[in-house]
């Protein structure tokens, strides 16, 4: 950087020089990241389509599946805590690109799948190799940005799950119909195959593109370095003049229990149109995958234009709580909606747009939360085990699904079941004191 240069940048105005600055630190991570999640979550939710063809020719029940989908969580949340505070100590180049490389390796690992226990084991392996993965990535986000940044950020990273269903959807649909009976496999085997691909090159790149901390990222200038780590300083100094850096503080507070207990709220509704909204839509009465693959973009398409948009309000305004508990009640009244809708799928649809739009918006406004009065270690620990504690919710909701299907024949009585759950949760948001989030 020539010496005009520098003193151009010291001339300017903070915001100027911030505003620039933080362009340049989403320009490099953020994409990267995104594309990592996209793949991470295509490979943990393609078991939905996978089910089209795979329940009918292993013989598999509802509750089978249920179980198996489910059973990931357990995997996930058993190893998430450790995972994440190993990130912390390793960093974060290193530990993301073995969470990506060993997850792609399992989930590829699914083709030879041909009894339950096989599904059972194969899935819970799934949940210990990603296990860290987004606490991980949420971390890593707070050693760059502020709190005032992070809600807009943290919604364009989260997006890779609603865009994960855009692509994927018609991807999938595409493979079980294209490929199926080539070279012996059937679609659902070629399904995990190709879809396994990208996480495994992704985490070789991870190695060679990924910074661990700001200090060692050598396409900032000296001056954007400093700005950065002085902004990250001044809010780690608050946290631990309020004694919110230490493990302890994660394990011991109150309030961190109390945002696992609404994060599982909201991961059930995630998990539930992440693993069942092929489902759902097919017992509308649509029949083919490929079409069923076209219509799951299209509530995801709503989910992405609502999380940029209420989070960028959210940003703004600096307030956190209602731009969390709205999307919540939404989610709620679209799964009553689609449970009300039957077999009329446009009102169905109509459902699913609301409640995915609000399962995924309600999920990037929250990870604001912790990050906004945990630091240092306890942002590590506090992180991942929020996380964990919600998805057990995963686990939860995708085995109730299905075994609520098998004993009723419908998934009506399972989905006003957990709108209600969301109904509490977005209640329980008011709980938490507006001073400690609102920044």
């Amino acid at each position: 950087m020539s010496e005009a240069s520098v003193v151009g940048f010291e001339s300017e105005p903070r915001r100027e020089a911030e505003a620039r600055t933080y362009r340049k630190v989403t320009m490099r991570i953020v994409p990267f990241l995104f594309i990592c999640y996209l793949a991470a979550y295509l490979d943990r939710v393609n078991v939905g389509f996978a089910k089209l063809q795979m329940l009918r020719e292993l013989n598999f029940s509802e509750t089978i599946y249920g179980f198996g989908a489910g059973i990931f969580f357990l995997g996930y949340v058993l190893f998430e805590v450790p995972s994440n505070v190993i990130m912390h100590r390793v960093g974060a180049r290193l530990w993301i690109a073995r969470i990506m490389i060993t997850w792609g390796v399992i989930s590829g690992s699914m083709v030879f799948v041909h009894t339950p226990m096989a599904f059972y084991i194969l899935r819970f392996l799934l949940g210990v190799a990603e296990a860290g993965f987004i606490p991980g990535v949420l971390l890593y986000l707070t050693y760059w940005y502020p709190a005032n940044r992070r809600g807009r950020i943290t919604a364009i990273f989260l997006t890779a799950i609603p865009m994960a269903s855009i692509f994927g959807g018609p991807l999938s649909g595409w493979i079980l119909n294209a490929v199926s009976g080539a070279q012996g496999l059937s679609g659902w085997q070629w399904l995990f195959l190709v879809e396994t691909i990208p996480s495994l090159i992704l985490g070789a790149v991870t190695l060679l593109y990924l910074d661990d901390r700001v200090a060692s990222a050598k396409w900032l200038h000296d001056d954007e370095r400093r700005l950065i780590a002085e902004n990250i300083a001044r809010e780690e100094k608050e946290k631990e003049g309020q004694g919110h850096t230490h493990m302890s503080a994660a394990f011991g507070s109150g309030r961190v229990w109390l945002l696992g207990l609404i994060y599982f709220c909201i991961a059930s509704g995630i998990y539930i149109i992440s693993f069942w909204l092929p489902t759902l839509i097919k017992r509308t009465g649509v029949s083919d995958p490929l079409q069923i693959g076209l219509l799951t973009a299209l509530p995801y398409i709503a989910a992405i234009v609502c999380m940029i948009a209420v989070n960028n309000h959210a940003d703004h305004v600096r307030e956190r709580r209602w731009h969390t508990l709205v999307p919540c009640w939404v989610t709620a009244a679209g799964l009553i909606l689609t449970a009300l809708a039957g077999h009329n799928t446009p009102l169905a649809m109509v459902g699913l747009i609301l409640a995915t739009a609000g399962a995924s918006t309600a999920q990037s406004s929250f990870w604001t939360f912790p990050a906004a009065f945990l630091g240092g270690a306890a942002a590590a620990a506090g992180i991942a085990l929020v996380n964990s504690l919600g998805n057990i919710g995963g686990f939860t909701s995708t085995f109730l699904v299905g075994w609520m299907t098998d004993l009723t024949g419908s998934t009506s009585a399972s989905l006003y079941l957990f709108a209600a759950l969301l109904a509490i949760g977005g209640a329980l948001i008011l709980t938490i004191p507006a001073r400690l989030v609102n920044k």
